[in-house]
């Protein structure tokens, strides 16, 4: 591990964002692989004093920066207890100073909102709600493993709408057996109960989750690539026609209404990840290192209350790797990636990283679009991105 005092000498970058992980849900989705764990009594009082130890941590390591967000993502947060996240809020403005008008996101389930409840994370400081709904048709709900129905989910994005001036909600398309027309429908629903912002995932099979197995065993098929392809291009027509533009593959926004936070990771900028399974980017002493927490919460738990802090040994990423990264997350976005800024983080210069004869072969399909100082997928390059990727990174 890289010394503190060392690391904290150099620090390039003078924002943050911060990502708060809780990780614990009421039941486990199939289809989700990320860290998070059904656990029946939670020791609430623990967990403020553990976040406001790792997040000093890495106050030691970073310095003063300016925050530019605060992410309370899991897992449900909205089973956190309100006091915990206004404790977890007053440990970053002691830190570092909470800007007025910074976002502040709360996810949520529409199990857990309840308006007494999302009155009282607006009273802890949270400013910004992202609903998990995923589905608005309860047959599809139950498939996914969602414990509400789409009733519930209607009632919960309409509390948290009289609740918050800000709010979002996911949707997951392509699901099994899911019509191009049905998709439509659902949608043009969805849009009605938007306000600034919306995420639309298609659903992808991870390994090490249970949907895997079952897709593996073929247990239940998924819409193919041209469908998906259809219900894709469907979804940046019709968001578009509302007025969400699609800044990001699956993020659909108003103008000013984006996630800032989300856009942290997709411009490669530092954030601080604290909680069980947390990763961060971090820029210190010259250097971009990754940070990651052990990802049992019991364990993470027992080792702040040891140590401090729940983190692994942090990774220097080296400058190629950082180029990867940096390339695949800015060209999700529909503003594309700052060639200057890419060559400044890196220490590469791009025409070098990149083959310019696979360059060209992108340009020439109209997939990619090289303009001055930026380098940008374009729409039909969003689309299909991985393909994409593979020719430029290989």
């Amino acid at each position: 591990m890289l010394s503190l005092k060392k690391m904290a000498m150099g620090n390039q970058q003078s924002s943050i964002g911060i990502y708060i992980h809780w990780p614990f849900c009421k039941s486990k989705c199939p289809y989700c692989d990320f860290n998070s764990h059904v656990q029946e009594t939670i020791a609430h009082a623990d967990w403020a004093p553990a976040y406001h130890r790792e997040l000093s941590y890495y106050k030691e390591m970073i310095g003063a920066r300016h925050v530019t967000s605060v992410f309370f993502g899991g897992g449900t947060p909205s089973l956190m207890q309100a006091d915990t996240v206004a404790q977890v809020l007053q440990s970053v403005d002691d830190l570092w100073g909470l800007p007025q008008g910074v976002e502040i996101t709360l996810e949520a389930n529409p199990t857990s909102i309840e308006m007494a409840k999302m009155q009282d994370f607006k009273a802890a400081g949270v400013n910004r709600v992202s609903v998990g709904v995923q589905a608005l048709r309860d047959a599809d709900l139950k498939f996914l493993g969602r414990e509400h129905s789409a009733n519930e989910a209607v009632r919960g994005l309409q509390v948290a709408a009289k609740v918050f001036d800000r709010h979002s909600f996911d949707l997951i398309y392509a699901r099994p057996q899911q019509t191009p027309e049905q998709w439509r429908q659902e949608l043009q629903q969805a849009l009605s109960l938007s306000g600034g912002h919306l995420s639309l995932y298609q659903l992808t099979i991870e390994e090490g989750t249970p949907f895997y197995t079952r897709h593996q065993r073929g247990e239940f098929v998924i819409p193919n690539d041209d469908v998906a392809g259809e219900m894709y291009e469907m979804t940046q027509d019709l968001t578009a026609a509302q007025g969400l533009m699609p800044y990001e593959i699956s993020n659909h926004a108003r103008f000013g209404d984006e996630s800032r936070h989300n856009l942290v990771y997709w411009r490669y900028d530092d954030y601080v990840g604290v909680g069980p399974g947390a990763h961060g980017r971090l820029t210190v002493n010259g250097q971009k290192i990754a940070t990651r927490a052990h990802r049992a919460p019991a364990l993470w738990l027992q080792r702040v209350q040891k140590d401090g802090h729940g983190a692994h040994h942090h990774e220097i990423i080296d400058s190629r790797k950082q180029a990867q990264e940096m390339i695949m997350m800015s060209l999700r976005l529909a503003e594309g990636m700052k060639i200057d800024k890419f060559e400044s983080v890196t220490g590469l210069k791009i025409s070098e990283f990149i083959n310019q004869s696979k360059l060209t072969m992108m340009v020439e399909a109209g997939w990619i679009t090289m303009n001055g100082n930026i380098m940008m997928a374009t729409p039909a390059g969003r689309q299909r991105l991985n393909a994409v990727l593979a020719q430029l990174l290989a």
